[in-house]
């Protein structure tokens, strides 16, 4: 593999990868959200 080959490689996972992540912590907020919804507290 010369090194253009391995430079492209590395930038298609690396940016694969940030993506896959970002998606991952998106689903997980969206899970919290749903497990404990947001109340606003009541005046007292």
């Amino acid at each position: 593999m010369d090194k253009w080959t391995f430079g492209w490689t590395m930038l298609v996972l690396g940016m694969g990868g940030t993506i896959v992540t970002l998606m991952i912590f998106s689903l997980l907020m969206s899970l919290l959200k749903k497990v404990f919804p947001y109340r606003k507290e009541e005046e007292e």
